[in-house]
């Protein structure tokens, strides 16, 4: 049976990762304009011109540049929204990814022939509301991330004609596919805005405690910021939800997924780094081109993503858990539990046969080191380091050195990570 291939989607915050995303194997990548989008930091796609560079370069290689504009806006921002949108949509995008109805209704009457894709931040759960986003317009819809598998399943059989997707990676919010209060009721930054400031991710301390209501309760503090603050936690029959969750790993699904019939496949992560795009959109570019020929999941897959820093994995509500099994109470920063991303190899020197390493993370003689590079992957063990001096030395102590190693000519551009 020939199956269609999926589209790989992946985040950018960049030029850097836009490049780094399609050299690594994406069909397309999704980057924000700052006023309107969820991700106001660490996006460089609010400058025109370099939003014009950027979906230049995706056209140029036959792929896929999506602009979001998904945010939920206050009416300050209805009323510059078209004058800031039409030399966006001048630039030619592939699609916007919107979300409020009153923004799609204002692209659809000033811009019809302009391609939309519904956000995740709408919330579709159901067909019904799929056939209703399809008569308004929307050639894409992007569901809800609180779907199982057997829920998508019968979606796409019931809207054959409208595309789909699902996230199969990135962070997970505590809220409903990202709607939360957390932020601006502790920072007066508005999620809903872009402006989160991932507060679930704080490291809250319990207590026990008194209340004039109910009697003895558990009080929640958060002591880096807030020390002597404290809120009762509540909690209904299934727990409390209030602090936060691992991240999506849905790798070991792509195959399932790819057999229903889903169209693209998108990873989180705009504010991450080139290095996070490089390994996830390496590891999913295999998982679908293996899902399309039939074959299973190769596990050396889920190491390779064990690689990137993570606040432990799960595959969210694909398939149905507990609430213990979803959230994360051990551990609010994240962690690297196979290799730790430590530098790029920015150039080679032909006559000494070494390559030069911007380092991001310390290494030294005896490590074992991969270069992630998209013609594929290697492994080295360290042995000689020269200082950009000349002088021989046994390690780089952190981030923001320069250090060679004989390395070949072909690996400039690879990133570099050591085995833990």
């Amino acid at each position: 049976m020939t199956r269609k291939t999926p589209e790989l989607l992946a985040p950018a915050g960049s030029l850097a990762m836009l490049d780094t995303a399609f050299s690594f194997g994406a069909s397309a990548i999704y980057a924000g304009q700052p006023r309107y989008s969820l991700r106001v930091r660490n996006n460089d796609f609010g400058d025109l011109p370099v939003l014009a560079d950027g979906i230049q370069r995706a056209h140029a290689l036959g792929k896929k540049f999506y602009v979001v504009a998904n945010i939920y806006p206050h009416g300050a921002k209805i009323k510059t929204f078209i004058k800031d949108i039409a030399p966006v949509i001048a630039l030619g995008p592939d699609a916007l990814i919107m979300s409020d109805p009153g923004l799609i209704m204002m692209v659809r009457e000033n811009f019809p022939d302009m391609s939309i894709h519904l956000s995740v931040q709408a919330n579709t759960v159901n067909a019904a509301a799929v056939r209703f986003w399809k008569m308004a317009g929307i050639s894409r819809v992007i569901l809800s991330r609180e779907l199982s598998i057997d829920e998508i399943t019968s979606i796409r059989q019931d809207c054959p004609d409208t595309e789909l997707e699902v996230f199969i990676h990135g962070a997970l919010c505590i809220a409903y596919s990202g709607r939360c209060l957390l932020s601006g009721y502790f920072n007066h930054r508005d999620p809903n805005q872009g402006s989160c400031t991932n507060s679930c991710r704080w490291d809250f301390k319990t207590h026990e405690g008194k209340s004039d209501a109910s009697g003895d309760v558990y009080l929640l503090e958060e002591p880096s910021k807030r020390a002597g603050e404290y809120m009762p936690i509540e909690e209904d029959e299934h727990g409390t939800y209030i602090l936060n969750s691992k991240d999506l790993r849905a790798i070991e699904h792509v195959q399932r997924l790819t057999e229903i019939g889903i169209d693209s496949f998108k990873i989180e992560g705009r504010t991450k780094s080139p290095y996070y795009v490089a390994r996830t959109c390496q590891a999913y570019r295999q998982a679908i081109d293996d899902a399309v020929a039939g074959r299973g999941l190769d596990p050396a897959l889920l190491g390779q993503l064990e690689g990137l820093a993570n606040r432990g994995y799960t595959d969210g509500f694909l398939q149905r858990h507990t609430p213990h099994e979803t959230q994360n109470y051990l551990r609010g920063h994240s962690e690297s539990g196979r290799s730790l991303y430590v530098g790029d190899v920015v150039s080679f020197d032909a006559e000494r046969g070494m390559a030069e390493i911007a380092s991001k993370n310390g290494f030294g003689i005896g490590d074992r080191l991969e270069l992630v590079h998209p013609a594929g992957n290697s492994e080295i063990r360290v042995d000689r380091l020269v200082s950009p001096s000349g002088d021989e030395i046994q390690r780089v102590p952190g981030s923001d050195h320069r250090v060679w190693l004989p390395l070949p000519a072909d690996s400039v551009g690879a990133f570099v990570a050591r085995f833990l």
